[in-house]
């Protein structure tokens, strides 16, 4: 069995200095056997080699030692550290003596690092200031620097003569602020610390973009993904609501799916959590799925949330992505503006797809569109007037990024919706960013005779307690259309007088249920559609604010021919000129019936339908014609 050694042992080899014990120290580094006798209380022994009393040892009673403590070990013989400390009195008067002049100079760098030399070695200080206590001892002089003394100030440097003045100057003149470059506009806002009139939060620190994935920085708008609560714009308080809501209504979840449902990082969320788990409002139910970390534990509501979570839902039952501040949509509204854009004839020919459009009709729609501003259609019915504007919307560059929900005042206003927006396809090199944001296509809204003003104002839902964005607000960026103009249950004229200020300044006036007005941008591609006559519905006020005006007109003959070749293509039935042709010379000459736009595809779609119930393949012929001519030119006379 090996040999245990007990702490403290000298290992083989290794030979101790030599050591004298002292017994009246409680700290020791090694143990050693209590002293025995009378002398255990001893005052402590002189170093070896020192003979006779000690002048400079300090009169008063000796500290007595703890009793049972082992003795400290001191080294044996006389110290040099002491010596060094305590030079002779011959020696203090030769160094006091000595000239300043034959004191070799000290460089620079080290008089830098030196401590400050005290004032009382210096001839030139008074004696008088000097404020140690004398020294009880004739033999050391009043040299004994005090340890107050060490903070003196250093000795200026004009009293060193061994340092030029002019190298103790600074070694180059400050830059003057008109030499300096400018700081580009970018740099200045997203600078840290920097100080501006509003809070600057991670949606508004635009990041770059790469040229697979988007344009170049400040040429579009592009929201950084935040990385802490202060980036997002919103209170600790605001997501912690949110936080209980989502786990109330799902009964329990999963930290990812948390983070999922708000839209926000997993950083921000564990934090959140966290802190409801101190406060006892959650607990951990346990793991769930694959992984480790707080994301795959399952939280669950516990019974001291009860009151806190009915004020809450008694506040607003939101529970969905986090809200964007209304400040921070406006400044992405403004980036993603709709106006100003640079469209062409051909780049216009290629966004219309298989749709005959005039050349008239281009060169109207055309100017409009890169305005951006209201454009108003009139013309018979039936003619395309819809379907125009669904090519328009194709033609705007890009896509935008639209917010699922901005806070205004507290309250919750619903912007995103999956009927009207249609999400892009995102790829694996696209560029993070804030998912509280849904990239999309520039939105077309349609709303005909169903529309009424109260849908163009902020819609409360008294049960949910959050408000629903109207028609005008989930256009922003986009094309809104205002189909069947003047067939709307209230008047042409108090619709129009609705959207005058909205057309004149960009800007729209909405009202909580609170009574505030509340200003939001106007930036919409407006369109007016109507098939009845114009001078019944407008005014003059009205028309000048539209600047654009045109008059869709129906086909004449040979595009009746080209339209009806396109839709034959499209549905997989052989065109016929001839049948075509006998269509024309029979059911439309005869009686003087005008040409539609929309005919030969209604038409076609009848004739498929007809040879289906036969059990024929569609196709163009007489019988089919004349019996989906029966059927979809009806006249209702009056009195029969």
């Amino acid at each position: 069995m090996a040999e245990q050694r007990r702490p403290g042992a000298t290992p083989p080899g290794f030979d101790p200095p030599e050591y004298q014990t002292d017994t009246s120290r409680t700290v020791t580094p090694r143990e050693t056997p209590a002293a025995s006798g009378p002398n255990v209380l001893a005052s402590p022994p002189r170093p070896r080699g020192s003979t006779g009393p000690n002048p400079a040892a300090p009169s008063g009673p000796s500290r007595t030692p703890v009793q049972g403590a082992p003795p400290e070990r001191r080294p044996v013989g006389p110290s040099p550290f002491l010596e060094r400390r305590n030079p002779s009195p011959e020696e203090r008067r030769r160094i006091a003596q000595l000239p300043t002049e034959q004191l070799p100079p000290v460089p620079s760098e080290q008089r830098r690092a030196a401590p400050p030399v005290p004032s009382i070695d210096l001839p030139s200080v008074p004696v008088e200031k000097r404020t140690s206590p004398p020294v009880p001892s004739g033999d050391l002089p009043s040299v004994i620097v005090e340890p107050q003394r060490r903070a003196a100030p250093p000795v200026p440097s004009i009293d060193l003569p061994s340092v030029p003045a002019e190298m103790r100057r600074s070694a180059a003149p400050p830059v003057p602020t008109s030499e300096l470059p400018p700081v580009p506009a970018e740099m200045r806002r997203s600078a840290p610390g920097g100080v501006g009139p509003a809070r600057m939060t991670g949606t508004l620190r635009r990041s770059s973009i790469a040229d697979g994935g988007g344009a170049p920085p400040g040429s579009r708008f592009w929201p950084s993904q935040p990385r802490s609560l202060e980036e997002t714009g919103l209170t600790a308080t605001m997501v912690e609501e949110l936080v209980l809501k989502a786990i109330f209504f799902a009964g329990e979840m999963r930290g990812m799916d948390i983070a999922n449902r708000l839209k926000l990082p997993s950083s921000v969320i564990e934090d959140i959590l966290e802190g409801l788990r101190r406060q006892k409002y959650i607990d951990i139910r346990g793991g769930g799925g694959s992984g480790v970390g707080k994301s795959t534990m399952i939280y669950q509501l516990t019974t001291f949330a009860t009151d806190v979570l009915r004020q809450i839902l008694d506040r607003n039952r939101y529970n969905g992505p986090a809200p964007i501040s209304l400040q921070e949509w406006i400044d992405a509204v403004k980036k993603q503006t709709v106006r100003g854009n640079r469209i062409t004839r051909q780049r216009m020919q290629d966004k219309f797809g298989d749709l005959i459009i005039r050349d008239y009709i281009f060169d109207g729609i055309g100017p409009a569109m890169n305005s951006g501003r209201a454009i108003f259609f009139y013309g018979p019915p039936g003619n395309g007037k819809t379907a125009i504007c669904q090519g328009m919307v194709n033609c705007f560059d890009g896509d935008i990024f639209i917010p699922h929900a901005i806070l205004i005042d507290d309250f919750v206003v619903r912007i995103y919706d999956s009927n009207l927006h249609k999400p892009v396809e995102e790829d694996d090199n696209s560029q993070p960013y804030d998912r509280r944001w849904v990239r999309c296509r520039r939105p077309l809204v349609v709303v005909g005779g169903e529309l009424t003003l109260e849908m163009l104002d902020l819609v409360y839902s008294p049960e949910v307690k959050y408000y629903e964005a109207p028609f005008q607000m989930k256009a922003i960026n986009g094309m809104l259309l205002i189909d069947d103009f003047g067939r709307q249950k209230v008047s042409p004229k108090d619709l129009l007088n609705r959207w005058i200020v909205p057309l004149e300044s960009d800007i729209d006036m909405l009202t909580l249920h609170t009574g505030k007005k509340i200003q939001v941008p106007f930036d919409v591609f407006a369109a007016f559609s109507t098939n009845l006559e114009p001078s019944d519905l407008v005014d003059d006020a009205f028309l000048r604010r539209v600047r654009y005006k045109l008059e869709v007109q129906p086909p004449d003959e040979e595009l009746f021919h080209q339209i009806f070749e396109v839709m034959c293509n499209k549905r997989g039935v052989p065109y016929d000129a001839d049948m075509v042709q006998y269509l024309i010379d029979t059911h439309y000459k005869p009686v003087g019936r005008r040409f539609a736009a929309c005919q030969p595809r209604d038409l076609l779609d009848q004739m498929i339908d007809m040879a289906y119930y036969r059990g024929m393949q569609p196709q163009l012929d007489q019988d089919l014609i004349d019996s989906a001519v029966r059927s979809y030119f009806v006249r209702f006379d009056k009195g029969k």
